[in-house]
This record gives structure tokens, C-alpha cells and sequence, in this order.
């Protein structure tokens, strides 16, 4: 894990002595991603560069540096990730032309797989999380490559006279390469999903290489895109017994834990006492050799807190565990800095904890494994089964009347409803109902969908500038017409976009933010493919209640873990950001909201932001996860160079 960068000016003009310049500017604004070394390659006669902060898990030696050359001399490449079957991939490449190997890290063997079978061939047969930069000097070509799944970032921009990329964003901006405005149109996404969606960067300018493709980028600045892995359709059906399912999942997920858990540091799991945690952490302890090294964090408040159901996992596994309580004061005062840690406005509330426990794991492992993926691959969200069924209701009023309903209360403007919440003894029923009545307008499942998931449903509301259409987002999705045919779609949409642009990008720039490497099993592309192979009813089963997702994860677990001690309500790993607005953050945020400097950027309405905000402290509303992205953009825009 580490983090790149590099430049190309296409006309060579620059001297060799300002391009590594540029380069270490580069390099320093991401040194997070990598303390234990820095490294710079430049080619003055082709004006390109390459920019490396390193953070050592395999090979510490300096035959491991990067950026690394093949032995050709045609690639040099640098590389963010991990190929953990690098060791199979050495030998298959020995079994081909054998090497004089220098050292032994999955770079090396990244670069000699290239030579061997060419950039698709390599990533064909490699499997790993990573961002890549390689140069051809024989065909004068940049490749910017991503992985399958998303899980490692690489941002990129290019003008007329040249190109930039980086892991993040302050190493782009310090390429001086962006025009240093804002993207409205990624703002607007942000508002409406709490993240940027769509590939976009609120850089102006800024992109995203998509997961699963390259760029390849030629001398005379022509770009072209290249998908070298997409996801499998569901199969229609899976003629296995549920044991002989079972076994096929136990076979990949103990294949890849294996591999993930190979490294020249020390590795750990995160724990939270969940399904997908505890299945992580329940092989990773069977196959370690000695107690595998578990990590949970534990919160003041019950409703937030994980770490005594983490506990007797770890305690029923015989994991060494270690639970780290912190505070609400520890996260208010973590919430200034989000920004900075994130490198843009990012408005996933969770990722408080998630920062918060980063911290705590990297103060005793280099590498963690995480659970992440389950519920978007195995169809875990409640959402998943709450969306069907609401809209399967909003069905049963006469069409006239479900369309007529919105205009007749005022589009939850006024206060009848709230009397009516008020009336019922549930004060608030009132904000739920008018916060529903766009629902009713919707005219498909994928609309409905949309405007369920929505925070701001119309960016265009609170954004003075005009807006291009947004991504469509589930509006896009095809609708199977059953409930079940609704949640697949909904679980598939996710693994494509919540996936990698909200969970992987909180996960990653938090565990980068303290130097911590975290690798998530269930993300091998081959877990990947197995879970969007299987169809929706074999993830979908009867439970208590209801119909329940992760059946195969659950089924699995309970191999090794008792259900007793996992059977409980699906906890949120999230912070109480409604409560706070109203009362310790409340000062922080009327500073953002209402400084002079917000209205001179010319982007919000102020008469929308002041409504809201006033609805909210007054408690008529609770617009936490409205104003929480405008806080999230303001506070990134204050510290922005």
C-alpha cells in the first residue's frame, strides 16, 4: 500500500531538474500514504515522471523501491496495492523464462509478468487490489490502471499540454495542473448522495480511472479506455445443494484470507461481532499460526456501541483482542479535520468511526482485514427489502390520487402533518410523512428507488448554478417487476457504485490517513464473481421476521461461531450527526453555514440553507443528512490551498 503520482508533459519542455520538482511537491502532499520511503523516476527526453511514497509490507528491502524498471528496460512502473498471488505468479513466470530475481516483492514480479504476457495478460492472471502507472518507452504509452473492484484510487487529469495522476487529490493539485475550481456537477452529486458519484472530483477538471479498465494515454495526448474485467450477470439458476454452495465459499474465502494474510508486517482484523467481520475474523484464526490479532472500537453511547458483541466473537474464536474505547468528544473533535483527511468534501457519517478505528488498529498491526462488501455482494441492506415493499404500498392508492396528494399538503411544506404526528403522540411521524410525499410521484421502481435514496432529491434546490443532468443512479436500473427481482437489482447497482465511490473510499483514505494498510477478502474477484452469479434466492431467506439477506454468509459463519452469540439486530456503525447539529457541533456549523465567505462563492441559496437549518434546531425537522454534505463541502472549501 503506498501512494503515486506522476506527470507528462507531452512537449518535453521542462527541465529534468523541474520535473522531479514537481514531482516531490507531489509526493509530500501524500506522504501519509506512505512513511517509510519516497522514491522519483524522470525521462527528461520524454518529459514524463513518476512519484512514489512507499509504505513497506512485502519485501522491506530496498530491492522493493519503487518506482521499479523491468529488466528489459522497455516498463518502469509505480504501483499502489497488492498482488497477493504474486508468489504463484513467480513461479509461473520462472516456469516460462526463468529470472535472476533482485528481491522479492510483488512489484518486481508485477513488472516480469508484463514483460511476459503483456499488460492484460498480467492483470488476467493477477489477483489483488491496485492502481498502477506503467510507462512503455518502446511504444511511448502511459497506462493508468485500476482494479477490479475499486478498492485502490487513482485520479487523473489532462489538458493540451500535458497529464497528471495521483492517488489523491492534494497530489493532483499540487501538479498545478487543475484550474483550481469547483465541479458544480460533483457537488451537486455529493448533495444528492453523500459522495461524488460517477467518476467525477469536485477538482474541476479531475476524473477517476473507472475500476476494472485502463487509460492508455500516447504521446500526441490521444486517450482511449480499455475494460479488461467486468462483473458476471446472475445466472439464472444454481443447481448445487446449499452444503456443496457452503463449500465453494469456504474454498475461496480461506484462499484468499490465506493470501491476504501474507505480508512482512504484522496483520490483524477488524472485529465488529457482525456477520461479515467475524466470518473474516473466524477463518483468518484458522489459518494463522498463532492467534490472529482483532480490533474493534467501543462507544459511550449503547446504540453505537459494538465492542461487547465484538468480544465474545473474539473470546469464542480465541482471537487477541483489543477494544479501544473512545468517546463522543473523540469524534466532535475529529469532525474539523474530515476534510483534510479525505482530500474532498466525502459525507458518509460512519466514516467518523471508521477513522477512529483505523487509529486504534495502527497502533499495533501495519495490515488489517476487513468485512466490507458483504451486504452489497450478498444483499444485506434492509434497504434492499424496504424499498420494494414501500413502494409495492405507495401502489395501492388510485394513481390520481397518490399524484394529486403532494400539491394538496403542501409538498410537506405545512404543518398539517405535523399537528397530525403531534396528534398521535409521535411528534415525529410529521417530518417522516413529509419527507414520503415525493414517493408518491414516482412512476417506477427505479425513480422511487432514486428518490428514496436521495439526501437532496433536486440538487437544484440549494445550487444557485445550472446543473447538466445527474448520473441516474437505481434510476437507471432495470425493474424484474417482483420484489426479489428488485432487490437483486438494487445489491447489483450497489457493488457498482455505492461500493467503490462511498465504502471503499472511506475505508481507504481513513486507513491511509494513519499509514494503515486494510485488505478485504470478500473483494477478491473471484469471491466477486461467484456472489453476482448466485442467484437473488439463494442470499435471500425466511429468518426471524422476515426475509433476511447474506444467507450464505450466515450459514457459513455458523460453522464457527454459535448463533447465538451472532444472532442480533443488523447495529449501524454510524455517529449521532442529528443531535449534535443541535447541540456540540451546532457553533461549528452556523460558522460554516452563515460565514460571509459561503455566500461569496456564489454556489447555495441562502434563504434554503437558513430554512433548513432552522427547521432542524428547532426540531420540526431533523435535516441532518441534507446539511451534512453542505458542511462537508464548506469545511473541505475553508482548508482548500
Amino acid at each position: 500500500m503506498c501512494g503515486i503520482a506522476g506527470d507528462w508533459d507531452f512537449q518535453a519542455r521542462r527541465s529534468e531538474g523541474d520535473t522531479l520538482q514537481r514531482l516531490r511537491q507531489m509526493a509530500d502532499a501524500i506522504a501519509h500514504r506512505g512513511p517509510d520511503g519516497d522514491g522519483f523516476w524522470c525521462d527528461p527526453a520524454h518529459g514524463i515522471g513518476f512519484a512514489h511514497r512507499r509504505l513497506a509490507i512485502v519485501d522491506l528491502s530496498p530491492a522493493g523501491a519503487q518506482p521499479m524498471a523491468s529488466v528489459s528496460g522497455r516498463y518502469t512502473l509505480v504501483f499502489n496495492g497488492e498482488i497477493y498471488n504474486h508468489a504463484a505468479l513467480r513461479r509461473a513466470v520462472d516456469g516460462i523464462q526463468p529470472m535472476a530475481w533482485r528481491g522479492h516483492s510483488d512489484t518486481e514480479v508485477l513488472l516480469a509478468a508484463i514483460e511476459c504476457w503483456g499488460l492484460e495478460g498480467a492483470l488476467q492472471r493477477s489477483v489483488g487490489m491496485f492502481a498502477i502507472a506503467l510507462w512503455d518507452a518502446r511504444d511511448e504509452v502511459l497506462y493508468l490502471v485500476r482494479d477490479r473492484a475499486g478498492e485502490k484510487p487513482l485520479y487523473y487529469t489532462q489538458g493540451a499540454a500535458g497529464l497528471a495522476f495521483a492517488s489523491e487529490l492534494p497530489a493532483l493539485r499540487a501538479s498545478t495542473r487543475l484550474p483550481g475550481q469547483v465541479d458544480v456537477q460533483a457537488l451537486a452529486s455529493l448533495l444528492r448522495n453523500g459522495y461524488i458519484a460517477d467518476g467525477l472530483s469536485i477538482e474541476a477538471g479531475a476524473r477517476q480511472v473507472p475500476p476494472g479498465q485502463w487509460l492508455r494515454v500516447a504521446r500526441d495526448g490521444s486517450l482511449s479506455t480499455h475494460t479488461y474485467w467486468s462483473p458476471p450477470a446472475s445466472a439464472p439458476s444454481n443447481d448445487a445443494s446449499d452444503a456443496e454452495l457452503l463449500d465453494t465459499l469456504e474454498q475461496l474465502l480461506e484462499d484468499a484470507i490465506g493470501l491476504q494474510q501474507m505480508a512482512d508486517v504484522p496483520v490483524g482484523a477488524f472485529l465488529s461481532g457482525g456477520i461479515d467481520s467475524s466470518l473474516i475474523a473466524a477463518i483468518g484464526q484458522k489459518l494463522s499460526n498463532g492467534r490472529l490479532r482483532t480490533f474493534t472500537i467501543g462507544f459511550d453511547e449503547a446504540a453505537y456501541d459494538e465492542a461487547p458483541h465484538a468480544a465474545a466473537v473474539a473470546r469464542h474464536l480465541g482471537t487477541e483482542h483489543s477494544s479501544v474505547q473512545v468517546s463522543g468528544r473523540d469524534a466532535l473533535d475529529l469532525v474539523p479535520r474530515l476534510a483534510t483527511l479525505y482530500g474532498e468534501p466525502f459525507a458518509d457519517p460512519s466514516a467518523l468511526p471508521t477513522a477512529l478505528l483505523m487509529r486504534a488498529a495502527r497502533q499495533q498491526v501495519t495490515v488489517a482485514l476487513s468485512g466490507d462488501a458483504g451486504d452489497e455482494l450478498f444483499a444485506g441492506y434492509a434497504r434492499y427489502l424496504q424499498y420494494p415493499s414501500s413502494f409495492a404500498t405507495t401502489r395501492r392508492l388510485p394513481g390520481p390520487l397518490r399524484r394529486a396528494l403532494p400539491g394538496l399538503l403542501g409538498h410537506g411544506r405545512g404543518p398539517l402533518l405535523d399537528r397530525l404526528g403531534r396528534g398521535l403522540g409521535r411528534p415525529q411521524l410529521g417530518d417522516r410523512l413529509h419527507k414520503a410525499l415525493p414517493l408518491l410521484g414516482a412512476e417506477s421502481f427505479p425513480q422511487f428507488a432514486q428518490t428514496f435514496a436521495s439526501l437532496w432529491r433536486d440538487p437544484a434546490e440549494l445550487l444557485l448554478p445550472s446543473l447538466a443532468p445527474l448520473a441516474p443512479g437505481y434510476a437507471c436500473m432495470a425493474d424484474h417487476g417482483t420484489a426479489l427481482g428488485r432487490a437483486d437489482a438494487m445489491s447489483r447497482h450497489d457493488v457498482l457504485d455505492y461500493l467503490p465511490q462511498d465504502i471503499l473510499v472511506k475505508v481507504d483514505r481513513a486507513a491511509m490517513a494513519v499509514s494503515l494498510e486494510t485488505r478485504t477478502p470478500l473483494l477478491d474477484h473471484r469471491i466477486i464473481e461467484f456472489a453476482l452469479r448466485l442467484p437473488i434466492e439463494r442470499k435471500l431467506r425466511a429468518g426471524q421476521g422476515g426475509l433476511r439477506g447474506k444467507w450464505p454468509l450466515r450459514a457459513l459463519l455458523s460453522r464457527h461461531v454459535p448463533d447465538e452469540i451472532i444472532n442480533r439486530p443488523k447495529q449501524g456503525f454510524t455517529a449521532p450527526i442529528g443531535p449534535w447539529l443541535r447541540g456540540e457541533l451546532k457553533s461549528w456549523a452556523e460558522g460554516l453555514l452563515f460565514d460571509r465567505r459561503t455566500e461569496e462563492l456564489g454556489l447555495f441559496r441562502g434563504t434554503v440553507l437558513r430554512e433548513h437549518w432552522q427547521q432542524h434546531q428547532s426540531g420540526r425537522r431533523d435535516w441532518s443528512r441534507k446539511l451534512w454534505p453542505v458542511l462537508m463541502f464548506l469545511q473541505w472549501q475553508a482548508g482548500r490551498p
